[in-house]
């Protein structure tokens, strides 16, 4: 009985649709640049590290099994 009057609950629809759809598209780009501004910054650093570090390990090749 204290919440009869519900008026000041009337949502606008078309405007939360709105501000949602603009909020989503925001989220995946900025997402997406995170993404690839990562994948950028390691093939930078792999790149440099393996120019100036002479103490790395060999990788050797494992020969194909016969059967």
């Amino acid at each position: 009985t204290m919440f009869t009057d519900r008026s000041d609950f009337d949502y606008d629809y078309e405007t939360l649709r709105t501000t949602g759809v603009i909020l989503a598209v925001i989220m995946f780009v900025s997402g997406i640049l995170i993404a690839l501004s990562k994948k950028f910054t390691k093939c930078v650093k792999s790149s440099s590290n393996s120019n100036t570090s002479g103490t790395q390990i060999p990788k050797t090749e494992v020969p194909p099994q016969t059967v």
